[in-house]
């Protein structure tokens, strides 16, 4: 079986790479001519751990190839991927411009039965939209080809997507004829072997089923810091909190850890693309808006430790930063809490120096030379009066204390992950502040 998968970001690299790896021919198709010279090259434009060694594999054994010649790729091809960026448009509304775009040259191309799959995280009422601009390309031309539309919605986690994509807690389709369910039960057969669920829909469900599966994770996020912030002040421990409700089978121990609120490409624009969808058919969705507003108030959390600690005055301050990606394991700095706090504490006269071990490539992209770059976690402490830890990356989790302390002008920690335990910290003499801790107590 030949695919396409059009759209050669994190998705669809993801995506295409995978199919390749159980045997799958599969083309990766993308407007970004540079791109695809460097993904021939083997140089691929994310950072996931196992995708560059697995891609660079199956590309030397030719069964996954790149192209920007859309008509190219759907020569013998079955099954057509759409993994383009639904980038949020100024309302907070998913952008549809680019997957329709692919739709309408999928109709100026086709001549044989095509199974069209949108991959890409879009609103209830796209797959529609899709089919029509397929149907208008067709009557443009004049021709009647039989096609079918899909909805196949991927759950990868950053930093897990191979795995996650190998071995899929569940496959969610949504379709609307048995000849397309015989496809995508053929082509997700390797994936399904061990007793990971196919679950087929109709095709509105299964574009809800996306939006409403990442809002569901990021309001647990946001009830846990709403709880958090109360602990500290009624003097409760959340971590405490966190272990007593976790072992509730029904509410569960994932999704339940206080932090710095959510980042990433998923879940800010999931939750406000829900949001407008519901508010296009007249609904309000009362919960989500709490959600996004807690969220957001949540990225300052660290920022007003940071600014409480130093009486509200930071101008000349040197701050140290741990972590700038919105989760470990990828260069991600979509909607990161890390951008920011470094913003505020810019515009508060400090300056800052930061460190993360793949993502300050990107982290310039956002601050260019307005804060120092660091090659060592260590080498940010020097002379730092205060360390922000933003980014749970292992390689934080147990660092020397006693080094740490001496490189420090004053032995302050702000802890946004709550990595480190509040009476070892005060053992070694620092400063320790979390979240959802009184640690005056």
């Amino acid at each position: 079986m030949k695919i396409a998968i059009v759209g050669s970001g994190y998705v669809g690299l993801v995506t295409g790479t995978c199919f390749s790896e159980v045997g799958i021919d599969v083309v990766c198709v993308d407007i970004d001519k540079k791109k695809i010279e460097n993904l021939k090259n083997g140089i691929i434009p994310i950072f996931e751990p196992g995708l560059e060694e697995m891609l660079t594999r199956n590309a030397k054994k030719g069964r996954l190839s790149f192209t920007t010649d859309i008509a190219e790729a759907l020569v013998d091809c079955e099954v057509l991927f759409i993994a383009v960026g639904t980038p949020p448009d100024e309302d907070g509304s998913a952008d549809l411009k680019y997957v329709l775009a692919v739709a309408s040259e999928c109709g100026k191309n086709i001549n044989d039965y095509l199974l069209i799959v949108t991959k890409s995280t879009v609103p209830v009422g796209t797959a529609t939209r899709v089919k029509a601009a397929v149907q208008e390309e067709l009557e443009k031309r004049g021709v009647s080809v039989e096609f079918d539309v899909a909805s196949n919605p991927e759950f990868l986690k950053e930093g897990a997507a191979i795995d996650d994509f190998l071995k899929p807690d569940r496959i969610v389709i949504g379709l609307e004829s048995p000849k397309a369910e015989d496809l995508m039960r053929s082509l997700y057969k390797p994936f399904t072997l061990n007793g990971h669920p196919i679950i087929f829909m109709d095709i509105t469900s299964a574009e809800m089923t996306k939006y409403a599966a990442n809002s569901m994770l990021a309001t647990k996020i946001s009830f846990m810091n709403d709880i958090a912030n109360l602990c500290e002040i009624v003097g409760a421990d959340i971590n405490m909190v966190r272990k007593g409700i976790g072992s509730d089978s029904r509410i569960g121990n994932k999704f339940i850890y206080p932090g710095i609120g959510y980042g990433g490409s998923c879940f800010p624009k999931d939750v406000q693309a829900l949001i407008r969808t519901a508010g296009s058919f007249k609904y309000e969705l009362r919960v989500l808006k709490a959600v996004e507003a807690v969220n957001k108030d949540q990225k300052m959390v660290l920022y007003n430790k940071i600014m409480n600690y130093f009486n509200g005055d930071i101008k000349g301050k040197s701050i140290a930063v741990w972590g700038l990606s919105f989760k470990p394991q990828t260069d991600d700095m979509r909607e990161a809490p890390a951008l920011v706090i470094i913003k505020k504490l810019l515009e508060a006269g400090a300056k800052v120096k930061v460190y993360d071990p793949v993502a300050m490539k990107e982290a310039k992209h956002h601050f260019g030379d307005t804060i120092t770059y660091v090659e060592d976690q260590y080498e940010a402490l020097i002379d730092a009066d205060c360390l922000a830890l933003v980014t749970e990356w292992p390689e934080f989790r147990f660092p020397n204390f006693k080094i740490m302390k001496k490189l420090l002008n004053n032995a302050v920690i702000v802890d946004g992950r709550n990595i480190y335990d509040r009476v070892e910290m005060n053992k070694y003499g620092f400063d320790y502040f979390c979240i959802g801790i009184d640690t005056k107590k």
